[in-house]
C-alpha cells in the first residue's frame, strides 16, 4: 500500500519547499493546510517544479473530526508538522490566540498520530526557544527557556510535550528542528514567501520596498552590541533547510526518542549586511529609516549545526548572495504572474 508523509501547514513557506524536497526524493507527501496564511495555487508552482501534484485537504489541524479524515483516507506513516502561527511580533500583542493555536494543533495530531499507530515526528521548531541565552553561537545544549516572546514560549512548550511524550511511549520518534532564520525561494521563483500584510519577517519586508509596494524599510533598532549596532541573525537558504527534513525524516526512522538539531548556516549576518547584499546582488536600492528596537527581538542569535552536520549528514550549501538572489528573483515573478503564491 503506498504510504504518505503528512505535512501539517504544509502551503506555506517552510512546507511548500519541504514538499518539493520530499517529492523529489520519491517520497509521497499529503498535505493539510487551513490557508490562513497561504494559497491553494502554492500547489500549481508545487506540481510545476517536482512534476507532482500532491493530494491537499484543507484542514483545521486543531479539529479533531478534520484531522482524523486525513489519516482515515491516506495511509500516513509519519507527520512533519508545521501548522501553527509563527511571526514573533505578532506573538506579544495577540498571546492567546498563539497559545491556543500553536499548542491545540499539535496536540490534536499528536492524539491523531496515536489512534493511527503513527509513531513519527519532525517538528517545526525554533531557535527562539534559547530566549536571550548566554552564548554564541547556540548548541542543542544550550539552556532553553527564557524565551523573549509567546510565539518562542509555545515552541518550547510543545518541545516539552513531545519529550514526555517520548518518555512515556519508546515506540515513539520526535526530531526537534531548530530553525534559525529562512529566506529565499526555490531557485524556480515559483514558490517562495508571501506574508499577508505588512511582513513581519526582514526579508520580505526588504523585497517589497524593493519593488515599490512600501516606502521604506524599518530597521529596529540600530544600537545593539553587534558591529554595526542591528541585529544579527543566522540566514539560511529555504531550500537548505527543506533539505534538513528530509535528512531528519530519513534518520529518524530509525532512532526512536526524543532529538534536538539545529538547522542553520552557523555564520551571522546583520540587518545591514542583509540589506547591502541585496542591494549589490540584485541592483535595486532599498530605501530604510531607522526605528527603536521591537519588543521581543534580541541582539545575536547563531547557529552551531556542527550536530546535525554530524549525526544527519545535513549541511548549508547556499550563500547570502544566493538567498538574496532567488529571493528577489520570486519576487519579479510574482510581478510578472508566473510565481504561486
Amino acid at each position: 500500500m503506498k504510504e504518505y508523509v503528512l505535512l501539517t501547514g504544509g502551503m506555506g513557506f517552510i512546507g511548500s519547499h519541504t514538499a518539493v524536497c520530499l517529492l523529489k526524493a520519491g517520497v509521497n507527501v499529503v498535505i493539510a493546510d487551513d490557508l490562513s496564511n497561504s494559497s491553494a495555487s502554492v500547489l500549481d508552482g508545487v506540481e510545476a517544479i517536482t512534476g507532482v501534484r500532491p493530494p491537499f485537504v484543507r484542514c483545521d489541524c486543531a479539529d479533531r473530526t478534520a484531522v482524523d479524515r486525513v489519516f482515515d483516507t491516506y495511509p500516513v506513516s509519519a507527520v512533519i508538522h508545521f501548522a501553527g502561527y509563527k511571526a514573533v511580533g505578532e506573538s506579544v500583542e495577540k498571546p492567546l490566540a498563539y497559545y491556543r493555536n500553536n499548542l491545540n494543533c499539535l496536540l490534536t495530531v499528536l492524539d491523531a498520530m496515536r489512534d493511527h499507530g503513527v509513531n513519527t515526528l519532525v517538528f517545526s521548531s525554533s531557535a527562539t526557544v534559547y530566549g536571550e541565552g548566554t552564548g554564541r553561537p547556540f548548541t542543542e545544549s544550550s539552556p532553553t527557556g527564557g524565551c523573549t516572546n509567546p510565539y518562542g514560549q509555545t515552541k518550547l512548550m510543545a518541545e516539552q510535550i513531545l519529550k514526555d511524550l517520548c518518555r512515556a511511549d519508546a515506540r515513539f520518534t520526535a526530531v526537534l528542528l531548530r530553525y534559525f532564520n529562512p529566506v529565499g525561494a526555490d531557485e524556480s521563483g515559483l514558490i517562495g514567501e508571501t506574508p499577508r500584510g505588512v511582513p513581519n519577517n526582514l526579508m520580505p519586508y526588504v523585497m517589497q520596498v524593493a519593488d515599490g509596494r512600501l516606502p521604506h524599510l524599518r530597521v529596529y533598532g540600530n544600537d545593539y552590541p553587534t558591529p554595526d549596532g542591528t541585529g544579527v541573525r543566522d540566514y539560511i537558504h529555504i531550500s537548505d533547510l527543506a533539505s534538513g527534513h528530509l535528512a531528519a525524516l530519513t534518520w529518524a526512522s530509525s532512532h526512536p526518542g526524543c532529538h534536538a538539531f539545529n538547522l542553520g548556516t552557523g555564520t551571522g549576518t546583520s540587518v545591514l549586511e542583509l540589506v547591502h547584499t541585496f542591494e549589490r546582488v540584485n541592483g535595486v536600492a532599498v530605501p530604510r529609516v531607522v526605528e527603536g528596537r521591537r519588543s521581543g527581538d534580541t541582539a545575536v542569535c547563531l547557529a552551531d549545526p556542527s550536530l546535525a552536520n554530524r549525526v544527519l549528514g545535513w549541511r548549508a550549501e547556499r550563500t547570502l548572495e544566493d538567498m538574496c538572489r532567488d529571493a528577489w528573483r520570486w519576487e519579479k515573478k510574482q510581478n510578472e504572474g508566473t510565481a504561486h503564491e
